[in-house]
């Protein structure tokens, strides 16, 4: 039986890993509620549900990504990409609304998943970091976004899809209950597949994984490709919130969603996390920077306060390890 001190550590480990973030999410949402008197009225509220959409769905994809042990530093500039090719065929005067907007979001949704194969497997076959590999996409999606529509914005969207961006159902917007609906999909492949499960497995030990005779390049490859199909989706929400669609957006989205996925309780090595705590570590920024901007705050502290929180973060997630390593090995 472990001693009272390697217990105490089993548990304060797997409080860290199981509740920290959301009882982290709990106290911004107190401390907001006691320093302001707006943040709690349903306007507000429905404003961070709004904002922290975007967010929610990248990291999803991107939490795909981290699980192998892998980033993907290109999103952002996919996601204008995805959005500007999807935005001219939505508004092309040649084809009928019912054919354009479904097919503008099966166009959107592609680009960003053929970026995110060709990301996997040009990482994954020639054993590139993902991290290079997805900085040079970074440049050449933007690069291309800008040259497609020789730096103009799209706009002029069907009204039908731009009334989608402002639909609520029972108070919640319908954009959040998209991006709800992603996680939950998410969840279950992570957690009731084979697929899911050799994804927590490459991240754990990629080596074992190849030895067992799983193809690890089929894998990893099909990991950027959610991601990117996760940009794609990011566009069209994009697209329907704001009705336009614009080769220089996105511009940072990258870092967001890294820090969501980091926050949540993702360890940037692979093999550990969940879902459930990307989402609630998209909350926990949207929450932050809504909060930090009701008080007061100007753009520069928000930045340095965002960035402390990440840091505070991946330390927490270092001292978690250590602690679920030494409870494992008593």
């Amino acid at each position: 039986m472990p001693a009272p001190s390697k217990r105490a550590g089993l548990v304060v480990s797997r409080v860290l890993r199981d509740a920290g973030i959301g009882l982290a999410l709990l106290a911004l949402i107190a401390f907001f509620s006691l320093t302001t008197n707006t943040f709690l009225l349903p306007n507000n509220l429905t404003n961070i549900m709004v904002q922290i959409t975007l967010n929610v769905i990248l990291a999803t994809g991107m939490t795909f990504v981290i699980l192998i042990g892998g980033i993907d530093l290109s999103v952002g500039s996919v996601m204008a990409l995805a959005a500007v090719i999807g935005g001219t065929v939505m508004t092309d005067p040649s084809l009928p609304v019912q054919v354009a907007v479904p097919l503008a979001i099966l166009v959107s949704c592609g680009v960003g998943a053929l970026v995110g194969i060709f990301n996997g497997f040009v990482s994954a076959w020639w054993s590139v970091p993902s991290f290079i590999v997805t900085l040079g996409m970074l440049n050449m999606a933007r690069g291309g976004a800008l040259q497609f529509t020789q730096s103009n914005t799209i706009y002029n969207f069907p009204p039908g899809f731009n009334n989608f961006g402002t639909i609520d159902v029972g108070g919640i917007p319908l954009l959040f209950i998209v991006a709800l609906a992603i996680v939950a999909i998410g969840w279950i492949v992570l957690a009731k597949t084979v697929f899911g499960r050799m994804l927590y497995a490459i991240g754990n030990n990629e080596e074992a994984v190849r030895l067992a005779g799983h193809n690890t390049l089929l894998y990893k490859t099909a990991a950027f490709g959610i991601c990117g199909l996760a940009v794609g989706l990011a566009a069209i929400m994009y697209m329907a919130r704001l009705s336009i669609a614009s080769p220089i957006m996105g511009i940072g989205y990258e870092l967001n969603a890294i820090a969501a996925v980091i926050i949540g309780g993702t360890t940037l090595n692979g093999g550990r996390g969940s879902l459930i705590g990307t989402l609630l570590g998209a909350a926990v920024i949207g929450v932050l920077s809504n909060g930090l901007i009701l008080i007061g705050a100007n753009d520069f502290l928000r930045q340095i306060i965002t960035g402390a929180v990440i840091i505070v973060a991946v330390i927490m997630d270092a001292y978690r390890a250590r602690l679920a390593e030494r409870s494992t090995t008593s």
